[in-house]
């Protein structure tokens, strides 16, 4: 079973308008409504490759109410935390030659509301993916990842992990099955500036020495380079068409992989359906279908 795991899930309200004159009122042209967030956009692009997972993290309110719901609607399990106080926010994104985001804050995480989590996450058995994906509330500790992991270090869980600095490097003593930053992110993780792709492969090796099996690193127009856990480099460049959505691009890559595994167990073909899935959602106003996924691979 793939569990993911999404700290502060949002709806994305998204609307395109020709124009934004600040201090006037404006009307907008198109508007679309989408239940995310990092692991639930991974849920999302599984289940359109065929893959089952179950979908945890934390909702209050009105707004939670609607993001449980809009996710069931799509045919994924869900076992959220519902907090007693708040509401799950609502991000706000305006598309106007620009892109303009005004996004919540979402609310406040108890102790208790932890430990509810992690009674869940209980039930992980031997042989269970577990994606922890994205930032982590103010409110919740900076070793909420690792507490996780160490939680469930007596099973064999396949942990994957798409965060960023010290919420990625503190794991890598668990030995995650998978860790996917940008290059903009290994960058900085090793404060280096990465100009060719054998920079970016020795530092991903430099990842895989402090711990990760696996180590994806996605490039956006520059396509994604993946060092397996047999030191072994595939590369892909990036799918040809029309960008008009960035949001999810990189949740879709890493459900692609994921579900290539699962279909075939080989490296290679997993990093050819993630880049796949990762260009299908960039050329889709949300994410991505497995009709353009399909259209996508070909290219490769």
């Amino acid at each position: 079973m793939i569990y993911t795991v999404t700290f502060n899930p949002a709806i994305d309200y998204v609307v395109h308008t020709e124009k934004i004159a600040m201090g006037e009122i404006n009307k907008y042209s198109d508007e679309k409504v989408y239940f995310g967030g990092k692991g639930i956009n991974v849920s999302f692009i599984l289940k359109e490759l065929g893959y089952n997972s179950k979908a945890l993290g934390f909702i209050a309110g009105f707004t939670g109410d609607a993001i449980e719901k809009g996710v069931q609607e799509k045919g994924i399990d869900t076992d959220f935390v519902r907090l007693e106080k708040g509401f799950s926010r609502i991000n706000f994104k305006i598309k106007s030659g620009e892109e303009t985001e005004l996004n919540g804050k979402g609310p406040e995480i108890s102790d208790a509301d932890i430990e509810s989590l992690f009674s869940k996450l209980d039930a992980m058995e031997d042989g269970d993916v577990l994606v922890l994906a994205g930032s982590i509330p103010a409110c919740l500790p900076d070793g909420i990842y690792e507490k996780i992991l160490e939680r469930l270090s007596d099973r064999n869980i396949k942990a994957v992990v798409d965060a960023t600095g010290k919420l990625l490097l503190n794991v890598l003593p668990f030995k995650p099955y998978l860790i996917k930053p940008n290059n903009f992110e290994l960058a900085e993780m090793f404060n280096v500036e990465l100009e060719t792709n054998e920079d970016i492969i020795k530092y991903a090796r430099e990842l895989k020495n402090m711990g990760a099996l696996n180590v994806l690193v996605s490039m956006a127009e520059k396509g994604a380079i993946l060092v397996d856990e047999n030191d072994e480099v595939h590369i892909y460049p990036v799918c040809k068409g029309e960008v008009k959505n960035s949001v999810g691009a990189g949740d879709s890559m890493l459900a692609g992989f994921l579900a290539g595994m699962l279909e075939k167990n080989d490296y290679n073909y997993a990093l050819k359906l993630g880049t796949a899935s990762g260009g299908a959602t960039a050329f889709s106003d949300g994410l991505a279908t497995k009709e353009l996924i399909d259209e996508c691979i070909k290219q490769l």
